[in-house]
């Protein structure tokens, strides 16, 4: 299972995962209604664009990806464009004050340039990675995984950071266990497809 149990036993969860059936969740009712981004065909869909963009959301998205990520002590979180832009801005936004977040973007095709300022290498911007840290990937709906690991090596490879773990918004249940366990990384997600689907 890729939700931790403190999440489950959050006040806030129950009411996430609500929102996202009410606000980003369609049952097409057979097996081959929606053509996915990764060109799979499935019966779910998810678009949590309209989740992160609504205020109680964007606020329990915070409260929820901070819990772990405080525990997990990461001083960076980022991710893909375009999905982990408006999530990773909610996440360091909502990080404590006292020990605040700094968040970067992995584009998918580098510019060719890195950060001027920041000596980030191509393709990775916002805040300077050079001094190394811990990070957490962020990601919105993961489906097999396959482009957070690409972003988890291109770090490894390219920086001093380490990736301490990816989470998830919504685990589509399609594979990403597998994939990141054998990819040797830590994944989790805030909450699953049958949390929402009811099966």
């Amino acid at each position: 299972m890729t939700v931790h149990s403190a999440l489950r036993d959050h006040p806030s969860w129950g009411k996430l995962v609500e929102y996202i059936r009410e606000l980003a969740f369609l049952d097409g009712g057979s097996d081959d209604a929606f053509t996915l981004a990764s060109g799979r065909s499935s019966r779910w869909f998810f678009d949590t664009k309209p989740v992160m963009m609504h205020p109680e959301c964007s606020h329990l998205l915070g409260e929820l990806f901070n819990a772990r990520i405080d525990e997990l002590g990461a001083d960076f979180v980022g991710g893909l464009e375009l999905g982990a832009v408006p999530l990773t801005a909610i996440v360091i936004t909502s990080s404590d004050a006292d020990c605040p977040r700094r968040g970067f973007m992995v584009r998918k095709e580098p510019k060719g340039r890195g950060g001027r300022k920041t000596n980030n290498p191509p393709g990775i911007e916002g805040s300077s990675l050079a001094g190394g840290g811990r990070i957490v990937i962020l990601e919105d709906v993961t489906t097999t995984g396959g482009s957070s690991i690409k972003a988890v090596q291109m770090i490894h490879q390219a920086t001093d950071c380490e990736v301490v773990a990816v989470i998830s918004i919504v685990d589509r249940e399609e594979g990403a266990v597998d994939a990141f366990a054998a990819a040797g990384i830590h994944f989790e997600s805030i909450m699953t497809r049958s949390d929402v689907a009811g099966q």
